[in-house]
């Protein structure tokens, strides 16, 4: 591990220690997936409680996580509102990509760890932020590049969010994970090869630096600066012995 890793996987381990001595949940900053894969490659019997994470909503890409005494497992929440960030004037507003957002978020002063996913939704934005710096976001975020904007707080317990996905049908050999991810993107394995070993693929949010890696069924791919998906299952076996398989793309 690098000096960075360890001393969020120390972090990490102290949040536990804290919550098991207390009786109370403790939380993490929102995590990346790099940092996910360090939670999940840390050994369970080092942490002194159990823990879940959650980014806010369904199959969120960042999220915290909650370190959970036995009493408060199945009763806590998790401090994460959701914004709505929206044009003052829709007719004049510009096309805002999770770019232009980010850096407006950002140029406030705002740690990029205490954010979560942003989602574009029909002109609009949902940004998951940590509880405490919601009515900050609020009062300060008034101007995205040209557009004028206003944030209201969502009702985070009646948000929900189905994201869009693009079927993909296709025959592979195997359902391993570098004939999956041919089927997704459109690069040779020569090119996807690298992309596992140098560290960019995740699978439920654990670094997979095996092209060999056998995928299950409703597991989630993510490959860095490229997108994610969920593997379905095979749906017929051909003469060939060749599986077609279905997935579904996250757009």
């Amino acid at each position: 591990m690098q000096k960075e890793e360890i001393v969020l996987q120390k972090r990490l381990l102290e949040l536990s220690r804290v919550a098991y001595q207390r009786g109370i949940a403790t939380h993490s900053d929102f995590l990346n997936l790099n940092e996910l894969n360090i939670l999940h490659t840390t050994p369970k019997n080092e942490f002194f409680t159990q823990y879940e994470t959650f980014g806010g909503y369904s199959d969120s890409e960042r999220q915290m996580v909650a370190f959970l005494p036995d009493a408060l497992y199945y009763t806590h929440f998790y401090p994460i509102k959701v914004l709505k960030i929206s044009p003052l004037q829709k007719k004049f507003a510009e096309e805002l990509t999770h770019r232009d957002y980010l850096g407006a978020i950002l140029h406030l002063g705002i740690e990029r760890c205490k954010l979560g996913d942003i989602l574009l939704i029909e002109g609009n934005a949902y940004l998951f932020v940590q509880e405490a710096l919601a009515d900050f976001v609020c009062e300060n975020l008034t101007r995205i590049r040209h557009t004028s904007v206003y944030v209201e707080v969502e009702d985070e317990h009646t948000f929900s969010y189905t994201p869009n996905i693009e079927e993909v049908k296709g025959t592979v050999a195997s359902v391993r994970l570098d004939s999956l991810l041919s089927l997704v993107f459109p690069l040779s394995r020569s090119k996807l090869v690298p992309l596992i070993e140098g560290g960019r693929v995740f699978v439920n949010g654990k670094l997979i630096t095996t092209n060999s890696y056998n995928v299950k069924e409703e597991d989630i791919v993510s490959v860095r600066k490229m997108g994610r998906f969920r593997y379905k299952g095979i749906l017929s076996q051909t003469k060939k012995g060749r599986y077609y398989v279905l997935l579904h793309k996250y757009i």
